[in-house]
This record gives C-alpha cells, sequence and structure tokens, in this order.
C-alpha cells in the first residue's frame, strides 16, 4: 500500500449484486438496500468487526439485504456522518463520538482513560449503560433518528512517537495529535495537544508537524502505517480506547420485516459474547508481528509513572464532563456515572483482551 494514500478512496459492493434482467421483480422491489458509510478504511481496527456484521447480515437474510459499502470518506467526509444517518443520506454508519463532541453530551460520559484494563470489557459496560440511562438512548435515537446496532471500541491507543518516551517528563512539550478527550489527557500530562482529523495524521508525522500521536488505535496505526516515521509504542497505563458506534438509521430499522430485525439482534449478541474479542484478537497479533518486523518498538512507563498519570487524569476528567458538559445540558451525571462504576465492577475483570505491549512480550 502506497503509505502516502493510505486512506484509499472508492468504494466496494458487497455480495453479489443486483439480480439481472426481469426474473424475481418481486424480490428486487423488497429487497432492503443499505449504505454503510465509514470515514476510515476497511484495513481499520473496526472495520473488520463492521465488515462481519454486514456480510453476516447479507449471508443470514438470504437475499433480502444488500449492502453497499463506503470506506474512507467516499461517501461522507469526517464529521458528516452522524447528520448523514439522520438525514438518510446513508443508512448506517460508524460513528466516534470524539468527532461530534457538541451533538453527543451524554455519549461522552463514556470517554475516559485510567479507568478500565481490557477493551472488550469496556464494549460490555457501554452496552449496559445504553440500555439502563433512558436520555443516552435518547440522544441517539431521538435526537439523531439512530438506533446503536453495537457499540464497539478502538481497542488500545498506545503513545506513538517519533522518539522514545521513558517517563512523563518526555511527554512535556511534545506536539501530539489528540482526538476528543484524548486532547486534555495529552495536555495533563504535559503535552502539545494538537487536535487533527485522522487522514491527516501520517502527512503531520513525515512532515515534523507531529512528535507523536495519542488517540489512535494501535491496530490502525500499524495499517496506515504511521509506525515508519514514529515507532515507539508506549503503553502509559490508560486502558482501553475511545468508545465508538455502529449505527443504523431508525427508518430503516422500523421499514425492516421482523425477520431481518432478528437476524441483526442475533449477529450483535454474538458479538457482544465475544466475536468482538476473537475478531480483535487476531488483528492485533496479526499487526503486532507486523510492526515488530517493520522495527517498530514496544515499550511501557513504570507502575509507578502510571500511576502518577491516573493520578493526574481521574477523576479530574470525569468531574470536568459532570460540570461543563452534564450539568449546563441537564444530565444527572451522578446516576450515569453510577451505572458506569457499576458495569466496570461487573465487566472489566472479565476482560480478555491483550494489549499490543503484552502481545510484542509473547512474539
Amino acid at each position: 500500500m502506497d503509505r502516502r494514500n493510505f486512506f484509499r478512496a472508492g468504494a466496494a459492493l458487497a455480495g453479489a449484486g443486483l439480480l439481472g434482467g426481469t426474473a424475481m421483480p418481486a424480490l428486487a422491489k423488497s429487497r432492503i438496500n443499505i449504505k454503510f458509510d465509514s470515514y476510515v478504511s476497511e484495513t481499520a481496527g473496526p472495520s473488520r468487526l463492521d465488515q462481519w456484521f454486514l456480510t453476516e447480515l447479507e449471508k443470514r437474510a438470504g437475499g433480502d439485504v444488500r449492502v453497499r459499502r463506503y470506506w474512507a470518506q467516499s461517501l461522507n467526509k469526517v464529521g458528516e456522518h452522524l447528520s448523514a444517518v439522520r438525514d438518510a443520506t446513508s443508512e448506517m454508519s460508524l460513528i466516534s463520538p470524539g468527532y461530534y463532541q457538541a451533538e453527543l453530551p451524554v455519549t461522552r460520559g463514556l470517554e475516559w482513560y485510567f479507568r478500565m484494563h481490557r477493551a472488550d470489557a469496556m464494549q460490555l459496560v457501554c452496552r449496559d449503560v445504553y440500555e439502563q440511562f433512558e436520555p443516552l438512548r435518547q440522544e441517539w435515537e431521538s435526537r439523531h433518528r439512530a438506533k446503536v446496532m453495537y457499540w464497539t471500541n478502538w481497542y488500545y491507543a498506545p503513545l506513538v512517537t517519533r522518539e522514545p518516551i521513558r517517563s512523563l517528563a518526555d511527554i512535556k512539550g511534545k506536539r501530539i495529535r489528540g482526538y476528543g478527550v484524548a486532547t486534555e489527557v495529552i495536555e495533563r500530562l504535559g503535552g502539545t495537544a494538537v487536535p487533527m482529523a485522522a487522514p491527516e495524521v501520517y502527512a503531520a508525522l513525515e512532515r515534523g508537524v507531529l512528535d507523536g500521536v495519542y488517540g489512535f488505535d494501535f491496530i490502525t496505526s500499524v495499517a496506515y502505517k504511521l509506525h515508519e516515521i514514529a515507532p515507539h509504542f508506549t503503553d502509559i497505563g490508560d486502558g482501553p480506547h475511545a468508545p465508538a458506534a455502529t449505527v443504523l438509521s431508525m427508518d430503516t430499522w422500523a421499514a425492516m420485516p421482523p425477520k431481518v430485525q432478528q437476524i441483526c439482534n442475533d449477529i450483535v449478541a454474538e458479538i457482544y459474547a465475544g466475536k468482538y474479542t476473537e475478531i480483535y484478537s487476531a488483528a492485533a497479533r496479526e499487526y503486532v508481528a507486523r510492526a515488530k518486523a517493520e522495527g517498530a518498538r514496544f515499550t511501557a512507563l513504570s507502575d509507578a509513572e502510571k500511576q502518577q498519570a491516573r493520578q493526574l487524569i481521574q477523576p479530574a476528567q470525569v468531574d470536568g464532563w459532570k460540570t461543563k458538559v452534564a450539568a449546563p445540558a441537564g444530565i444527572d451525571a451522578e446516576r450515569m456515572q453510577a451505572l458506569v462504576e457499576a458495569a466496570i465492577r461487573k465487566y472489566d475483570g472479565q476482560g480478555k483482551l491483550l494489549r499490543p505491549i503484552e502481545l510484542a512480550a509473547q512474539a
């Protein structure tokens, strides 16, 4: 892959396509056509899970569902996908809430670092809070006319830098790309946060505009070859990175016959029951091996430094959401975070998805 063109334009058509001739016009008329729209390429971390869902949906629906896949901003640009689903420009999309902080104030209560250890556990936390906290569901389903089909996340996002990071002191003054609340983490750890959309990151590293990248998950970092310029992956003890949601237009969902709705629900249940972990584990092992073979280096801060970083971030990050976002919006922040804490206690110890540095030690 040409490293200067890691976000490939164009759209891939799924399945066998339209039936030819005039055969079975009733089926052609009743078929559900879905445009799936993603701002990242098909090689990005969450894309593997989305591909699996879409392929299974087409297969199990037996021809009743046809999905056109639009990757890498080939239909809508970064920051446009939430409104596109609401306005029926596309029917289904991957939504990363960090790009929609003003539009998703309740969901921002799920964005934090240094509270959990395992990414697969974080997925279940998001699922439970979505089911239990009505304002969260209303934010998606009523305000934006988008049904969350399943929660996902961006695995783990180690700090990716041009130079090695041996301590928190090495972060100070570094110009580091941030995303969502990751920008706050960078600033609290002494770096200079540079908000930047994912498609711009490689070129910014190449030009020296950035010293490093944070809030860019490991799998996607390697897929887009960021390690060619910034080969140092440092685990700072922050836990899983950035919840995301794959959503479907409420109108599209309502138009689906019960049989297809049930197929969707069955596939989602399998995702939560372990398919997410299976898909990400395989991808992570593949990309750790690739990164090591191409010269990437994996390190971690000491336990003492990780604890220091945690104390700099939490509970200040969550408290900031409560006072600056939740209170002005009339969100019951205490109730929501109580649900979050209960879900963390329930699931975090059950998580199995290994971090890149753990996989690198095994390789």
